[in-house]
């Protein structure tokens, strides 16, 4: 990683494949992943696969704070497409979890080429059992044993977290709604979400499958959580396999 540069893992792999790009959520990094790009990319066949920390994530630089309400426009359109070049990659298959997946959208929607979109959890617009979610999250991470399991992957985890938990709990981002970028999006999608998300319902998939203009296929598996890559990695993993396989 060069001064300045975002902290990344770039996998080299079979030319005559789209090359995974994971975006990872509002708290996570590239070791917050842990093994999953690695399972994916060998259940896809070995493309080249490229994971990184956003700025004010892992080891990446820091974050300008407060966040603003449009900061995962930045993401999805200044620093994604940055990240990309440095790398050489075009067309990528985009993996995003949560707010990686909400940039993964925005980046789509602007026109930038993609081959297609996996969704893990997205977000198209803020619910209130996104808000409590937060709200819960912020509880735990006072009481500390949150803190502490996040701390082994921040080099300033208080910014992270509050980075993250202060804009999306601040009253305009009760207003923050991306489903005017879908329709723009022609590249396949595959949503993925657990059917009890603390972070949100199902209406976020209704909601981009009413709105983008490409064809979605759906993955709801019967789980209560936000990350199901993690609650059920193979069954995600492979299920990506095969949504790729028809692209």
């Amino acid at each position: 990683m060069t001064r300045g540069s975002v902290e990344r893992e770039l996998l080299p792999g079979r030319a005559d494949l789209p090359p995974l790009v994971f975006l990872h959520e509002g708290l996570g990094s590239l070791g917050l992943w842990r093994d999953f790009p690695r399972r994916v990319a060998a259940a896809c066949g070995g493309p080249t696969t490229l994971v990184y920390s956003r700025p004010g994530h892992g080891h990446s630089p820091p974050a300008l704070l407060p966040r603003p309400v449009s900061y995962m426009h930045h993401e999805a359109l200044a620093v994604l497409p940055a990240v990309l070049a440095e790398a050489g990659i075009e067309h990528p298959v985009l993996v995003g979890h949560s707010d990686g997946a909400s940039i993964a959208l925005i980046h789509a929607g602007a026109g930038h080429p993609v081959t297609a979109l996996v969704l893990l959890a997205p977000h198209a617009f803020v619910e209130d059992r996104t808000v409590a979610g937060i709200e819960a999250a912020t509880r735990a991470y006072d009481a500390g044993p949150l803190r502490t399991r996040l701390a082994r992957h921040h080099a300033d985890v208080d910014a992270t977290f509050r980075g993250w938990s202060e804009v999306w709990l601040s009253a305009p981002f009760r207003c923050w709604n991306i489903e005017d970028t879908l329709p723009t999006i022609t590249s396949p999608l595959l949503l993925v979400q657990e059917a009890g998300d603390p972070y949100g319902t199902l209406a976020q998939l209704d909601a981009i499958e009413a709105g983008v203009s490409a064809p979605v296929t759906r993955l709801v598996l019967p789980g209560q959580g936000h990350s199901p890559h993690e609650g059920a990695p193979d069954e995600v993993a492979t299920g990506i396999a095969g949504f790729l396989q028809s692209v």
